[in-house]
């Protein structure tokens, strides 16, 4: 598959050493180991539509913030 679109943003230090984490115990790149992440979440959008990222968000918020 060619990849030719670059995509770029800023998140959470400790989400990025968890990513980082993730990516050394499965032998992938950062950037791997994100695009099977968006994958699996695009993919589960589109199969629950909206009620996949409400559920999300909801686990979000009750969550303490630190």
């Amino acid at each position: 598959m060619r990849k030719d679109a670059p995509l770029a943003f800023r998140i959470p230090a400790d989400l990025k050493k968890k990513l980082q984490e993730v990516a050394e115990l499965e032998a992938r790149s950062i950037s791997q180991t994100c695009e099977i992440f968006l994958r699996l979440g695009v993919e589960s959008y589109e199969k629950e539509g909206a009620k996949f990222l409400q559920r999300f968000l909801s686990r979000q918020k009750k969550e303490p913030t630190e």
